[in-house]
């Protein structure tokens, strides 16, 4: 069996749009007809561009090839143009289409990916999800508001979720690492008062944040969260920053990852005390890479958190890797019907856990029909960076990751 053929497929979620702006599907065929799927979460460049990076991906380094030699042609990819370190859209087009090898392996052999990784340990993963507004909850208002957010919250926990994120501490910008306002540190403690009076101990606080603060300015708020025992920290620094006086100054664990790519970069936040890591797979190399991470964070003693931000073949892989590792510690999830349509729901969440599924490759039917009806064609990316700083005199909204206009 050959990899013969390649399709993409950018597909627009519908409004609310959870998940952004836009997924990047790629269709991957077999001289034997064998089809694997996958999916791209690269968002520095458009997607008509990234179609560019992946077919030239896929051209150079994998058409022609076994779809099972994964290593050989990751080396091939990573070291690509004689660089050997992790370029972030090269390998955001790898990273799908390495997920669509191993559905077409698992395919051809009858197998579900799991069991080619390392076998199944977890029958089911603990999930959690955003406080994603309800339909009754009006639109901005509800970014900034703590009693919405922990009415939310409760409404989650009720359903089963053992664990919910927020991140009501600003947005990101392009202007980098900021010192949060008196007021933002102020709404952050607030939710955190709100939401934990409203769901107990039934549930864990994620509290997230997008890389948004300078290092002091991480810790001043993180010190400022202790009292709540939020289960972890998320991304409280820019990749580049220096997490490891974040992790010695708080008592919360630090989670990270979404923004990094490749075995080193996830290395290098082990040893600066990241206790959770959060890779999305469609980003960080793939399945057999992430693999590679989780045993890595093991000999730390750390955990593995799935990133997702993307559309339900991205949250498939993650669900494979999260059946092979030990140190699995939950998933994110994203419940909108489109998720699930576009999935002919193969993957359910039920009582705050995603079974694991039994059927070949990953698991899933994607419903190609429903991708292409809805073909992208705005001109913003998947998610964009605040171009305005800041304000230091009222509230600073986040607002979900660049929701769809309603």
């Amino acid at each position: 069996m050959k990899l013969a053929d390649l399709d993409i497929i950018v597909t627009a979620p519908p409004a609310p749009g959870w998940g952004g702006r836009y997924w990047i599907l790629v269709k991957v065929t077999s001289d034997t007809g064998v089809v694997g799927w996958g999916e791209c979460y690269a968002s520095s460049i458009g997607p008509a561009a990234m179609d560019h990076v992946i077919r030239d991906v896929f051209g150079r380094h994998m058409a022609g090839e076994n779809p099972e030699n994964i290593e050989l042609m990751f080396r091939r990819v990573y070291s690509s143009g004689f660089t050997q370190r992790p370029d972030l859209t090269v390998m955001g087009a790898w990273s799908g289409l390495e997920m669509a090898c191993w559905d077409m392996v698992g395919k051809d052999r009858d197998r579900p990916v799991h069991a080619m990784i390392g076998g199944r340990i977890n029958d089911r993963i603990r999930a959690y999800t955003y406080l994603y507004p309800q339909p009754r909850h009006p639109l901005p208002a509800f970014w900034a508001d703590a009693d919405m957010a922990a009415e939310c919250a409760l409404t989650l926990v009720e359903q089963g979720y053992t664990a919910v994120k927020f991140d009501p501490a600003g947005p990101y910008t392009i202007r980098g690492g900021h010192m949060p306002s008196m007021h933002d540190i102020d709404t952050s403690v607030t939710f955190c008062r709100k939401i934990r009076a409203a769901v107990g101990n039934r549930a864990d606080l994620l509290f997230g944040t997008h890389g948004q603060f300078s290092t002091a300015g991480a810790i001043r708020m993180g010190q400022a969260l202790e009292p709540f025992s939020p289960l972890w920290y998320e991304e409280p620094t820019p990749p580049d920053a220096d997490m490891q006086a974040v992790t010695s100054a708080i008592r919360i664990p630090v989670a990270t990852g979404e923004r990094l790519t490749t075995l080193p970069e996830f290395a290098a936040a082990l040893k600066s005390g990241v206790q959770i890591l959060q890779p999305a797979l469609g980003r960080a190399g793939g399945i057999w890479e992430a693999k590679k991470i989780a045993i890595l964070a093991q000999s730390y003693n750390a955990q593995m958190a799935p990133h997702l931000y993307a559309g339900p073949v991205e949250w498939a892989a993650n669900i494979q890797l999260a059946a092979s590792i030990p140190n699995i510690l939950m998933a994110e999830t994203i419940e909108t019907p489109f998720h699930f349509n576009l999935i002919k729901n193969s993957l359910s969440v039920e009582n705050g856990y995603i079974p694991v599924p039994t059927g070949a490759g990953l698991g899933i039917e994607v419903d190609e029909d429903l991708a292409r009806s809805h073909p992208y064609d705005g001109d913003g990316l998947h998610l964009q960076m605040q171009e305005d700083p800041i304000s230091y005199h009222g509230v600073n909204n986040f607002a979900g990751g660049a929701p769809v206009k309603i």
